[in-house]
């Protein structure tokens, strides 16, 4: 009898590991199952998507002298501008340069200066939003003229204007140029643009922008980077569940109206929760993006494919011309002629008709159409023709 309960024992130790083990199974694979429903799906903050009416940035523009370069300078007789600007510069310090000789009479003017160290630049920089006087932002200048190199040479004091024609900063200070180059006996090397350069908090904004955020009664206005209903309805109904109903309306399908707190003070703090929200975006259009000057080819993930039958073949025509040279015997008092001789060769590849299936995902295109075996120069024109017949489900768009 002992024995026997024994063994009815270790069945029913061994019914509840595997009871328990069951369970816990079940477990893993609950867990494992809410897991899976619990994953977000692929979102964006809406700050990625949207801008705010007002909140913009303001491109400023310059000209002005770079000095103090290695003669690499600008060639005064093909940029006469250049020393038109420096004479005006030393008339405002009280330099005057066209005087007259009085023991030889003759007059030095500007054509005659001969300057290698002085070269004419533009200066651009942009002025971010809600700058203020006092703040500094970084300069871009570049060579106008023919200067070799601008490295090395120190920027004078230039003003920064707007589309308005007023002056919103003023820059000045030493160019970084990222190149380098050399030259000796007529050979030169040359590592990245010596012509353009940068400087680092070169310039002091004097001007503030006003930046219109709200309208009145609190109003705020944002507009989707890309035009979508989808996804403008899709941050309308985002905003409207964290705030409330009524508090963003979708004006048309780039701009929304959003009923922000009527206290500036708190319109930081609102704005600045609207763009912490995350909304997952629609799906872009099916699009191919076809570069006729490199031949690059770019598609997204919402391309597919028709079944269709391809034939492509390549027409070559070679055109070689020789010089024959007919030469006349000796004392026959004949004269050398030269003749051309050209031969024109028609050569056409075979192509042919081959058929391409049709693809669900980007990953079928990109087979189907490798399958081809086409150079990108050939692809461009077979997927020109692909929408044609409409086997290519995407919008070309040529740049």
């Amino acid at each position: 009898m002992v024995k026997i309960r024994f063994q009815r024992t270790r069945r029913s130790r061994a019914k509840d590991l595997l009871a328990a083990f069951g369970v816990v199974a079940g477990f893993v694979v609950a867990c494992s199952a809410l897991l899976t429903y619990a994953t977000p799906a692929r979102a964006e903050r809406v700050k990625d998507l949207v801008t705010f009416a007002g909140v913009r940035d303001n491109p400023l523009i310059g000209y002005g002298l770079v000095v103090g370069l290695d003669g690499t300078g600008d060639q005064t007789t093909q940029a006469p501008f250049t020393t038109q600007t420096l004479a005006n510069m030393l008339a405002n310090l009280g330099i005057s340069i066209n005087n007259t000789s009085s023991s030889t009479g003759s007059s030095q003017t500007l054509n005659n200066m001969q300057l290698k160290n002085v070269a004419a630049v533009i200066v651009t920089a942009t002025l971010p939003p809600f700058a203020r006087p006092g703040e500094q932002i970084d300069v871009t200048v570049s060579s106008l003229a023919n200067a070799k190199s601008i490295r090395g040479g120190t920027l004078l004091l230039t003003p920064l204007k707007g589309a308005d024609g007023q002056v919103y900063a003023l820059a000045q200070g030493n160019v970084a140029v990222g190149g380098a180059g050399a030259s000796a006996n007529g050979s030169r090397v040359q590592v990245n643009q010596l012509a353009a350069g940068r400087i680092s908090s070169g310039a002091t904004v004097e001007r503030a922008v006003p930046s219109p955020v709200s309208q009145p009664g609190g109003l705020l206005q944002m507009e989707v980077n890309d035009m979508d209903y989808d996804t403008t309805q899709r941050i309308v109904a985002a905003v409207n569940n964290e705030f409330g109903a009524g508090t963003a309306a979708a004006v048309d399908g780039r701009t929304i109206q959003v009923r922000g707190p009527g206290d500036p003070a708190s319109q930081v703090g609102f704005i600045a929760q609207i763009q912490n929200l995350d909304v997952r975006p629609a799906q872009p259009a099916a699009k191919v993006i076809l570069n006729a000057r490199t031949g690059s080819i770019v598609m997204n993930q919402m391309v597919t494919l028709e079944s269709c039958a391809v034939a492509h073949g390549n027409l070559s025509v070679v055109v070689n011309t020789q010089t024959a040279v007919s030469q006349p015997g000796a004392f026959s008092n004949g004269q050398t002629v030269a003749a051309r001789q050209s031969q024109i060769q028609l050569k056409q590849d075979n192509g042919a008709l081959k058929l391409v299936t049709a693809g669900a995902n980007l990953a079928e295109v990109v087979k189907a159409l490798n399958a081809l075996g086409a150079t990108p120069a050939d692809l461009m024109s077979i997927l020109q023709a692909m929408k044609a017949a409409g086997a290519l489900r995407a919008d070309l768009e040529i740049i």
